[in-house]
Parts: structure tokens; C-alpha cells; sequence
């Protein structure tokens, strides 16, 4: 077929897939860090809200103060929880925002054409859905935020939203928490100094991934019977 006579929205041109290897490196965590090329990541430009002193104490000729975010300390119940989702404001708008620069670009007509023919048999999503699996791996409100997007244009439908759902509950937010948190457990050395845990960074990734996709399928394995139960006949009925 003549790539021509498609309407100009459907075509992918070598711009669309830039677009889509730019928001992969973007919503990925792969450029964060210090350097010059951290202006190219999600979440060093998002950056963070100032600290301000929580309490101050001296100990003889000693001033210490602690410091937290601008939601303070003990705080709880709905006031608290208010400022915990206008902390989320940002980083939502700033995804949305960047996703919608990239749709006008092509991202998702990429990865629609490139990412359905592997989503597709292995979770049973569209492709489109891939600029939120890669943020999903890096903010749990990224991912969050880009599906709720998709669904409500109409992109995905209410089992592909559940399945999706489903990939990012586990392990959300996979490479954040991981590299902030677990990967210091590498750090530790037994008695005989020897490494205390008996396995690699990457095996660990590894398992999380294929753990999230085993968890995809479960969720569509239950749907599947759940539609398949609510279609067939009520017994003794005409």
C-alpha cells in the first residue's frame, strides 16, 4: 500500500520515531544524574519542593536543625493527605505536558506500530500504551496519569486498563525504588567477605519485570474467564 495515500495522522516518519526514542530516554531514568545530559530527564527536571526547618536544638555550643518538606512533620488525617496530592500536581502536569508535545510529534503513532506486535501477545495492550509502561518504571504518578489519559481518549479499552493497571501495581515504580532503596542490600559483606547477597543487581530487575508481566496475565486470565462466565447462557434458560 502507498504509504502517500494514508491520512497525514497515520503516517510514522524517522520524526515520530525520534520523538519515541527521545521520550523512552526522557520517562526512563537513563539520563538522571548531574551531569550536562540530566537536562534530559523526567525527574531531574521535575525536581524537588525546598526544605524548610522543622526544629531546631542545641546541644552546648551547637545549633542543629532538621529539615522536611513543605508538608512538615506529623502531620495526618485529610489536611495532610491534601498536601501530600498537591505535591503531586507538578509531576503530573509536567508528564502530561511532554506526552502531549510528543503525540503532536508522533511518539505514540511509533510506538503503536513498533511496541503492539510484542504488547500485544505479551500482556494483551497496545503499543500506544508504552511511553507510560516506560514512565510507569520510573513514577508510579507518571504511569498513573498517561493511562487514565489513554483511557479517557478512548486509546484503551476497560480490560486493557485493568491489565496495565495491573503491570504497573507491581513493583511500581520499579527503578526508582529499586535503585534508591534496595541496591544498597549489594553493599553488605558477610563475615568471610563475601558479597551477603547471593545474587546481581540485573537478576533482580530481571525478576521484578517478568514478575509485573506474570501479574498482566494473571489479571487478563481472570478477566478473560469473568467475560467469558457473564456471556454464557443463564442455565434452563430459552
Amino acid at each position: 500500500m502507498d504509504m502517500s495515500s494514508l491520512p497525514q495522522e497515520n503516517r510514522v516518519g524517522p520524526g515520530a520515531y525520534f520523538a519515541l526514542a527521545f521520550a523512552a530516554a526522557f520517562f526512563s531514568g537513563l539520563l538522571s544524574g548531574k551531569e550536562w545530559y540530566g537536562v534530559f530527564d523526567f525527574t531531574t527536571l521535575n525536581g524537588a519542593f525546598g526544605k524548610v526547618v522543622t526544629k531546631v536544638s542545641q546541644d552546648g555550643d551547637t545549633i542543629t536543625t532538621a529539615t522536611s518538606a513543605f508538608r512538615g512533620s506529623g502531620g495526618h488525617g485529610a489536611m495532610d493527605g491534601f498536601l501530600f496530592a498537591l505535591g503531586l500536581i507538578p509531576a503530573v502536569m509536567f508528564a502530561l505536558g511532554m506526552i502531549n508535545v510528543l503525540e503532536h510529534y508522533g511518539a505514540l503513532r511509533a510506538a503503536r506500530r513498533l511496541l503492539t506486535p510484542l504488547l500485544r501477545p505479551l500482556m494483551g495492550i497496545p503499543g500506544n500504551t508504552g511511553l507510560a509502561l516506560i514512565g510507569s518504571l520510573q513514577s508510579t504518578d507518571v504511569g498513573a496519569s498517561l493511562t487514565r489519559n489513554l483511557a479517557d481518549e478512548g486509546q484503551i479499552t476497560e480490560k486493557e486498563k485493568d491489565i496495565f493497571a495491573m503491570f504497573q501495581f507491581s513493583a511500581g515504580a520499579m527503578i526508582t525504588n529499586f535503585f534508591s532503596s534496595g541496591a544498597i542490600l549489594f553493599t553488605l559483606v558477610a563475615l568471610d567477605g563475601t558479597s551477603a547477597v547471593p545474587t546481581s543487581i540485573g537478576a533482580c530487575v530481571a525478576v521484578m519485570f517478568i514478575m509485573k508481566i506474570v501479574g498482566a496475565n494473571l489479571m487478563r486470565l481472570i478477566l478473560t474467564f469473568s467475560d467469558k462466565k457473564s456471556v454464557a447462557p443463564v442455565q434452563g434458560e430459552a
